[in-house]
């Protein structure tokens, strides 16, 4: 069955899940070098390889007897299945090993066997891969002659000493001479056994000390190259800001008047004081129209017909069935009934193509009457959550409401070359590198993840409608707005340490409370739950992915937030966009969200489609701009909406469709506001930009867990204005994290090499389940938690801080 190799390498026969039509099927599994490869049989080891999973960030999960499973944050899954337990555990304990050593060799910057994507940036040649390849073929071979001689010298040294022991036992001299002519011999055989052991091992010295002194110039190659290419980077990345800034003037000067916008200067400002110019509110009604003038006189009549009673604009639809979000591999598509029977008929374009459909807003205030939300109801928003009040309110939990503080100390103004430290990252993940805190907030993740919920009365407000799509259409405004800080804090928050625990308490004002928990450190997993007393949960696993290139730094999210009103049973799920933080080096830095998500109703089977569109310098379109549209589970469209994710979203209810020149037009009633960013406080850019809601967020509470982020120590000593204390600290919280995982591995190998079972980490608060919805596996809220904080007992909180 399953041969191992070199410890911790594999291979052998198991069984992979494929779909629900084949099962499980039987498959060749090889590990090497940390990765997990599979194909249909070994013949295809030459040629052909059906699919490799890399385990440095994978999650290794035992079923049963028999199955386990292996997931890679959420981007690859493998269900497999051994032959027998024993089986199972051989290559449980071969991977958690190889896993192991693969992290080591991350952290120590050893790339060259782990690191699998990217390969057109690879820094070594085709001619130095085959020279390496080559030089490893010869010394296999000088190895491999070893080995025989070995195997010869131990033959022929048996054989002499038979024969000396034979020779001494001789009680006659009548066969005294043959016994020694054999004893020469053999002797001459083991002489010439170890002479030829000698030479292959003069050969195998001579030929590892050439190539290390060969690979050595290579490397030293690389190293200059490297250097080149740094500064050849900086030097492109600062005409590429001289090219923008002119192209930039260019397009001014050549606009009219009322569309110019102020052309950034590219001496250094503050962060939040960038802002793409916004165009004139006329222009943008052209804009929006979706039409040129050198379209056909028929369209351009009719527009002027509809001109004083309704605005047009234009709403982009997905025909394919899996819509997938861009610059990124996770597919958008939850599991339900696809959307490309719903939006046929507005494409005449090739299937799985965008297409645009025309939108016409009424003007007057001639509604639906089933549609009640007045446009003050819906501006309310959080404006009024997040606002402390004044005096004492008794909340019904029975608690008075709490007097929160409005804002944290002002940040320092500490300089720092953000070259001398990016240089050395490129390429690597976001996660993984270490950052001073001078580019950070004093904010954890698993705080900043909670502001998510700044505008939770949307979710108040959804509870009460009965209307599924209507319902929806609020859901999708909810969405939105978790990016509304997004566009002027660009700072990291601090990575959480595996453990690290964040309750957020507000049902006296808000109505609802949440608790985070960072379960996984490779990958690095962060799992939430939150519960409002209006009637909905919510909760999600999220990671996410990253690219840095430079310039540019792209962060994809991973994992599928959800959804549910108790009262209905609606259950919603969605994926969250990709996020480009722009200028890394040069200029600065501004932050773009961009792609597409698809919330859908599992009950219902009702979706709604959001498009965030890309910021460019060259496009008409609106800065932040999201449309969007709800589709019920017939596909026939119900709202359609529209605003920008920094502001505000807008949603208007379909009342009729007709055609247009062979596309379908769409009349709606006017539109309402469904959310409103809360107003920015004038003094924010002093401290990080933060908002109410944010500056409460690491206020200090007594009675939380040992391993809440309020109790970090170096998150604490940035916000007081200690920032050297802060990295000092943040750099023994790290080594104290790595400690701690090194001591665990330790104990796993121990265990592997006595035939132990060792347990893998297990969260606090959390517990690893099959969500039921998707089938995927998430980690599960206990509900202890609460109860042990009002018992206040935190016997089972780990030692981080």
């Amino acid at each position: 069955m399953s041969d191992k190799q070199a410890d911790p390498d594999m291979k052998g026969w198991l069984y992979k899940w494929t779909n629900y039509l084949k099962g499980y099927q039987k498959r060749w599994f090889v590990l090497s070098n940390g990765l997990l490869s599979y194909y249909r049989s070994q013949a295809e080891m030459l040629h052909t390889c059906r699919g490799t999973i890399s385990l440095h960030g994978a999650v290794i999960h035992t079923e049963d007897s028999c199955n386990f499973v292996i997931s890679n944050g959420g981007t690859q899954t493998f269900h497999l299945k051994a032959s027998s337990e024993v089986e199972r555990q051989k290559w449980v304990t071969a991977l958690e090993l190889a896993k192991a050593k693969a992290i080591r060799q991350l952290e120590s910057g050893d790339f060259s066997s782990t690191t699998t994507e990217d390969e057109d940036e690879e820094d070594v040649s085709e001619s130095g891969r085959d020279d390496v390849s080559n030089t490893l073929k010869v010394l296999t071979a000088k190895l491999e002659d070893l080995r025989t001689c070995h195997d010869l010298i131990m033959k022929h040294g048996a054989a002499l000493q038979k024969s000396l022991a034979e020779l001494e036992a001789l009680d006659s001299t009548q066969d005294l001479t043959a016994k020694i002519k054999t004893v020469n011999e053999r002797a001459t055989l083991f002489r010439i056994s170890s002479n030829a052991m000698i030479n292959a091992c003069n050969d195998y010295v001579d030929v590892s000390g050439t190539a290390g002194r060969k690979w050595q110039r290579l490397l030293q190659h690389e190293r200059d190259q490297r250097l080149r290419l740094e500064d050849m980077v900086e030097q492109l990345a600062r005409q590429h800001s001289h090219l923008e800034q002119e192209a930039k003037e260019q397009m001014n000067q050549a606009m009219p008047p009322g569309l110019q916008g102020p052309v950034p200067s590219s001496a250094p400002v503050a962060v939040n004081e960038y802002r793409p110019p916004d165009p004139n509110p006329e222009q943008v009604k052209e804009v929006l129209s979706g039409h040129s003038h050198s379209e056909d006189e028929e369209e351009n009549e009719f527009e002027d017909a509809v001109e004083e009673l309704a605005e047009n604009f234009i709403v982009h639809v997905n025909t394919s069935q899996a819509h997938r979000r861009s610059n990124s591999n996770v597919s958008q598509a939850s599991e339900g009934h696809g959307v490309g029977d719903t939006v046929s008929a507005s494409s005449s374009e090739g299937d799985g193509q965008d297409n645009t459909v025309q939108v016409i807003m009424r003007k007057d205030n001639n509604t639906d009457s089933s549609y009640s939300l007045s446009d003050e109801m819906a501006s309310l928003n959080g404006s009024q959550a997040t606002t402390p009040t004044d005096g004492i309110v008794a909340q019904a939990n029975g608690r008075p409401k709490r007097q929160r503080r409005i804002r944290v100390p002002d940040k320092p103004n500490y300089p720092i070359n953000l070259w001398s430290i990016m240089k050395n990252c490129i390429g690597k993940e976001l996660s993984k590198i270490p950052m001073p805190v001078n580019f950070s907030e004093p904010l954890s993740f698993l705080q900043r993840l909670t502001e998510d919920f700044e505008y939770s009365d949307i979710l108040d407000r959804a509870v009460q409608i009965e209307d599924s799509c209507e319902q929806l259409s609020l859901v999708a405004a909810f969405t939105v707005s978790s990016y509304a800080t997004t566009a002027v804090r660009t700072a990291k928050p601090f990575n959480p340490l595996l453990g690290e625990t964040y309750e957020c308490d507000r049902t006296d004002d808000l109505g609802w409370r949440a608790l985070n928990e960072q379960v996984s450190h490779h990958p690095p997993i962060v799992a939430q739950y939150v519960e409002g007393t209006s009637g909905w949960h919510s909760w999600q696993e999220f990671s996410m992915s990253s690219k840095f290139r430079g310039k540019y730094l792209q962060i994809i999210p991973l994992g599928i937030a959800h959804l549910k009103f108790l009262a209905s049973g609606n259950h919603y799920t969605w994926r969250k966009v990709s996020t480009t933080v722009h200028n890394m080096i040069v200029g600065k830095l501004w932050l773009d969200n961009h792609g597409e998500m698809e919330i859908v109703n599992h009950k219902t089977g009702d979706k709604c489609c959001l498009k965030f569109i890309p910021y460019s310098y060259f496009s008409r379109e609106i800065p932040k701009k999201v449309t969007g549209y709800v589709v019920d589970s017939e596909g026939t469209f119900k709202w359609f909406i529209t605003g920008t994710w920094d502001e505000k979203i807008e949603a208007c209810r379909v009342t009729s469709q007709s055609m247009r020149a062979g596309k379908p037009v769409y009349e709606t009633g006017p539109p309402k506001v469904l959310w409103k960013r809360n107003p920015i406080v004038p003094d924010s850019e002093k401290y990080y930009n933060f908002t109410k809601l944010a500056c409460q967020l690491n206020e200090p509470e007594e009675n939380v867990s040992p391993t809440d982020s309020r109790h970090r120590p170096d998150q604490r000593l940035m916000e007081e204005g200690m920032w050297d204390e802060a990295n000092a600290e943040k750099l023994r919280l790290e080594e104290k994290q790595r400690a701690t995982r090194r001591r665990r591995e330790a104990e796993a190998e121990q265990a592997a090499a006595e035939g132990r079972e060792y347990p893998p980490y297990c969260p606090t608060w959390f517990v690893k389940e099959t969500d039921d919805v998707t089938g995927a596996l998430i980690f599960r809220f206990t509900h202890e938690y609460w109860d042990c904080k009002e018992k206040q007992e935190w016997s089972r909180c780990p030692d981080i801080f």
